[in-house]
């Protein structure tokens, strides 16, 4: 006898489903890691791999990855993120190092044929004695779903061309494939990861934190090390949206050095489009992009009963409309739930602030970074527990959030490389090694989840599991109606 799909946890299918779509049934043979057939709350895996690791050191700034583009005044930097609630805007970002120069770009929809302008804003700033570029953020707004849009930036000799693809029109069923990382720095494992990442067919990156790891240097050197993670990212983050989440090293509170103002790098130089989801702040803002809503939060950012960002994400929630995107995702940098030694509950004051919430709303996932290893948990909540009564563990929760922790980007303070024993129940997989995610929104029902590892540069995909949508796959009614009303309830592209 099958049992309803709503019945089954991620990692179980039906043989029903499975014969209907062939696609489906090569990812499942394709896939180096078979999809577990275990209950919730049986055992999880704790990865026994032990990686010949690279050096986490910097690259050399003298390394060709960190090269100045040729040219006087020759745009570098570049990087774009969405620009506004929709997807159909980005913001272009760049950084002129000798004088101001055009705050201008082009853009049009054929290559070399540029007729569309936007002027953007110009800024520079100082850090201790060294003095930043000319940092120009520009909006282009107004943009056609599903279309390439070429655009150029600079003049004379000194411009430069690229392009980037917009997302396909708001559907609960539209495909779209995201990828994951976080932690990365600029070290050659993080190198092997953006190399891995950028060959994965990820459509927009969505970083959970900590980017250049430039405050683990001192004076000057704090602002040259943010320009040499700018240029190092170019070739990736110039083509496709970077969805900005700021984490602990990015706040650079640095008082010998007179620096005291916090996340002042990473403010200036990453924007993002947080007043069009009526945020208060840069720092926590959502977008909706294809069939998904993502939600940032900010783990270094005030966030308990009554602060902005409380306000902000209680009334957030209140506008996700899974007819439309069916996909809920947050993102954070901090874990709520972490079974390794590092950084072990550091997680748990935002947990006990936002858990209720993530499970009211049926969350599908969440991904933090920080922790410098992998991690997978169960459908797990803790919601019911205070300082008098309730289950003391966290337990068993359908409604709740998968949790994944991506902070094995390949910065060079090394991997986490301890995990609590015994292994917590909510811990389904873990592994320290560095490496990158990717998350492909098959429909709104059904979506296929891969972690890659960087095995001495390899890419080896190591966790894969098909996860159902919390909304339209765990309620029967709902699903009725899907099948009378669309009948691509299953139909993978």
């Amino acid at each position: 006898m099958l049992l309803h799909l709503a019945d089954w946890p991620e990692e179980r299918i039906t043989l029903e489903t499975m014969s209907k779509h062939t696609s489906f049934l090569r990812f499942l043979v394709l896939s180096s890691v078979l999809l577990s057939s275990v209950s919730y709350g049986s055992a999880g895996i704790t990865s026994s791999f032990v990686r010949s690791e690279w050096p986490s050191i910097d690259i050399p700034l003298d390394n060709e990855v960190f090269a100045i583009p040729k040219g006087y005044n020759a745009p570098e930097q570049v990087h774009i993120t969405q620009g506004d609630y929709d997807g159909k805007a980005v913001i272009i970002s760049w950084v002129t190092p000798k004088e101001s120069g055009p705050n201008k770009l082009q853009y049009g929809t054929s290559e070399k044929q540029y007729n569309f302008s936007a002027e953007g804003t110009t800024t520079n700033y100082t850090f201790y004695n060294y003095k930043s570029g000319y940092i120009h953020h520009c909006l282009v707004d107004g943009l056609e779903y599903d279309t390439k849009y070429y655009y150029k930036i600079g003049t004379g000799d000194s411009a430069r061309e690229f392009w980037f693809q917009t997302p396909p029109k708001i559907d609960p069923d539209a495909s779209y494939t995201f990828g994951i990382i976080g932690d990365m720095g600029q070290t050659y494992n993080s190198l092997s990861t953006l190399e891995h990442y950028m060959q994965s067919g990820g459509q927009t990156l969505l970083f959970v934190g900590d980017l250049s790891y430039a405050d683990r240097y001192e004076n000057n050197d704090v602002g040259i090390r943010w320009d040499s993670w700018g240029r190092f990212i170019e070739r990736s983050a110039a083509y496709q949206p970077w969805i900005w989440t700021v984490g602990n090293h990015e706040i650079e509170y640095m008082p010998k050095m007179g620096e005291v103002r916090p996340f002042r790098n990473y403010l200036t130089r990453y924007v993002t489009p947080f007043a069009a989801s009526k945020s208060t702040s840069p720092l926590w803002y959502s977008i909706r992009r294809a069939s998904a809503h993502i939600i940032v939060l900010s783990s270094y950012s005030p966030f308990v009963t009554y602060t902005l960002q409380w306000r902000w994400l209680k009334e957030e929630l209140t506008k996700v409309d899974r007819e439309k995107t069916p996909w809920l995702i947050v993102l954070m940098h901090s874990p709520l739930y972490n079974s390794n030694v590092k950084h072990f509950m550091e997680g748990e004051s935002m947990r006990a602030a936002f858990e209720s919430w993530f499970v009211q709303y049926k969350v599908d996932l969440i991904f933090a970074g920080h922790v410098h290893a992998y991690e997978r948990s169960y459908r797990f909540s803790n919601i019911h527990y205070n300082v008098s009564s309730g289950d003391r563990y966290p337990i068993f929760d359908k409604s709740a959030p998968v949790y994944i922790t991506v902070g094995d980007g390949g910065n060079q303070e090394g991997l986490a490389v301890s995990f609590r024993d015994p292994q917590p129940d909510y811990a389904a997989f873990r592994e320290a090694s560095y490496g990158h995610s990717t998350l492909e929104l098959k429909n709104r029902t059904h979506a296929l989840y891969h972690w890659n590892r960087n095995d001495d540069g390899k890419k080896v995909p190591t966790d894969s599991v098909v996860f159902l949508n919390q909304y339209w796959a765990s309620n029967l009614q709902r699903r009725r109606k899907l099948k009378k009303t669309n009948r691509r309830i299953a139909t993978y592209l």
